[in-house]
Order: C-alpha cells, then structure tokens, then sequence
C-alpha cells in the first residue's frame, strides 16, 4: 500500500523507487502484485504517461487516508512520549547548510537520540515531494505553493577584503573609491550579483564589480578574498566569523545597500507536522533567534524596498503559506 501511494503522488515508478530506496523493476512488481490480488488494473500505463484507472483513484484516496491515519497514530505517541524519532531527511544548499547547521548537528542528535538524519546537500533545487524530503532549507522567498515554510533567520551581503589586500592598496572611503579597486566578480548565471548598489547624497547608485578575476563558484571567491586577492561582496552568514576574528574587514558599511535575504524551513502541507520535523525546525530557531551567530555588528543603510523582490513579512519562527512565483529566475537565491 506504501509502495501504490508513493507511486502516484511521486508520479511515476522511478522517483517513487528513489524515495523508497528500492529499483524501479521491484516497485513495478510490488504494484503487479496488489493488481492481482485486487483482480484490477490501477493504473492506464503507455510510455510517457501513468493515470489512475477508476479503481485505481478509489484505491488510492482510502490508501492515502490509511497511511496518514498511522501516521497520525505514530506522531500520538511521540508526542505522548516527547520524543522524536525516525529519519530526517533534509534538503539544503550546500554553503549554508555546511557552515552554519554541521555545527549543531551534534547537539540535536544529543537531544533527539531515536532520530537519524538523511541529507541531501546540493544548489540544484529540487522538488522536496519528489524527492521524498521531509524539509528543506532556502534561501530567499520563492517556493513552491505547496510548500509551507517558516522564517529561520535573515542574512545580507556585505563588502569585505582581507587586511593584506587593504595594507597594500588601502581603504575605500567612498563607492567612487572602488574604480581604483580590485573587485572580485562572479560569472556565469550569478553575474547579476556583480551589480553594487549603494546610497549617496544625490540617491541610489550602481557600481558593476570590475578586476582582474571573475569566478563561478561561492567558496573559491571566498578563499580569494582571504588570501587577499581583492574586494568581494558575500554573504554575512559565510564572513561573519571571520569579520569578528579579523580575517575580513567589512568595507563602505555606512553607504552599501544590501537587501536581507531570508532564510526558511519548508516542507510539504500535511494535516499534522511530524514530530521529527518540528523536533528540527524548533530547534533551528532556537539557534538562530534572536540574532543568528553569524550576525555581525557592522551597520547597514536601510534597503531600498523597490529593489528587495524577496521581503518576506513573517517574523522569525513563524509560519506561513508562501503563494508560487513563476519567471525566468532559478527559484533558489544563490547562497553566496
């Protein structure tokens, strides 16, 4: 019966055979199997297409009920129990997830001994119900409607430089400054991240870094900016340690427009939320509430709310419904 639910809502034998951990071939013969002991076909196949016959559809709504009725049963008693349990199978992008959650994970997995986590880490955004995850953590606000998400903590991109770079070509004090400057730019599909806004006496102004390197990838132009290469524009969640040790020097904080980026678990819209996963998110809250660890004390201007598509108005640790947005942008903001 597990096997027939996951089948329809994954859509098809092979996403529903990845969930489960099983090969396409012994999902199909698990459905043969309930076929003939039901003496009806359940599903109309052809090869680009898999629909519920009639039986199919009756068989699949009291399934689906059975299921989420056990589910229920389990989260009763976990709840009765007060503990959590299970697998915890976790979606992220790869920087955010490495630096700022790897840490706790210790101390949650103290706290919640009956639980194990599964991660998927990667910047590809993937579909949470596909992929059979129970939560995901993302960057800005574009999700899925399906999803329900809740706000964990904010970050913002700042300019930074190593001290070696500025003892050697000194300290920008104003945007126009930065002409003189080695700006480390991004290429490729972050390219629109070279674009530097700040405020001045006469408004907003745009500067596009310009230097002598340009680099796709967030963690090498972190490390060029440490090895004292030049001036980049990252995220806080990845420079604050190192703002606060001394590494990094954040540079024109009193003018540089950066909108905050909100950071949020999201999971699928279920009648009752798995005791796992709220186990997880709470937690995550805690951690990041009232102020995340990587917070820094350097002040920034406040954003331009024309020029910020992903403000969100839920305050952190809060829950909401966040609608579906369609265009041409990748749905996932670039971590860096």
């Amino acid at each position: 019966m597990t096997v027939f639910v996951r089948v329809v809502e994954a859509g098809g034998f092979s996403a529903a055979a990845r969930q489960l951990g099983l090969t396409p071939s012994a999902v199909s013969k698990a459905i043969g199997r309930i076929e003939d002991r039901l003496g009806v076909r359940l599903f109309q196949r052809s090869t680009r297409h898999l629909n519920l016959t009639e039986e199919g559809q009756a068989f699949y709504e009291r399934s689906a009920r059975i299921l989420e009725d056990i589910e229920d049963a389990e989260q009763a008693v976990a709840r009765i129990s007060g503990l959590a349990s299970g697998v915890l199978r976790i979606n992220a992008a790869v920087a955010f997830f490495t630096y700022q959650i790897v840490p706790l994970l210790p101390e949650f997995l103290e706290r919640n001994p009956l639980m194990q986590v599964q991660l998927t880490i990667t910047d590809r955004v993937v579909d949470l119900v596909e992929e059979g995850a129970d939560l995901g953590i993302r960057m800005g606000a574009r999700f899925e409607s399906r999803l329900v998400s809740r706000l964990l903590a904010e970050t913002r991109r700042m300019l930074v430089a190593a001290p070696s770079y500025l003892h050697r070509h000194g300290v920008p004090r104003s945007p126009a400054d930065l002409a003189s400057h080695n700006c480390l730019a991004w290429s490729g599909a972050q390219s629109r991240l070279n674009d530097w806004r700040f405020t001045g006496p006469d408004g907003v102004i745009g500067i596009r870094a310009n230097g002598n390197t340009e680099v796709n990838n967030g963690e090498t132009l972190y490390e060029m900016t440490r090895a004292g290469l030049g001036i980049a524009r990252i995220s806080e969640f990845r420079v604050g340690a190192d703002i606060k040790a001394g590494r990094l020097v954040p540079l024109l904080a009193d003018c540089h427009l950066s909108e905050p980026v909100p950071i949020h678990a999201v999971y699928p819209h279920r009648r009752h939320l798995a005791p796992k996963v709220r186990a997880f998110v709470d937690f995550l809250v805690e951690k990041f509430t009232p102020a995340p660890p990587w917070a820094t004390s350097t002040p920034m201007p406040a954003a331009d709310p024309a020029a910020d598509p992903a403000a969100d108005p839920a305050a952190p640790g809060t829950a909401a419904r966040i609608p579906s947005i369609h265009g041409d942008d990748d749905s996932r903001e670039p971590a860096w």
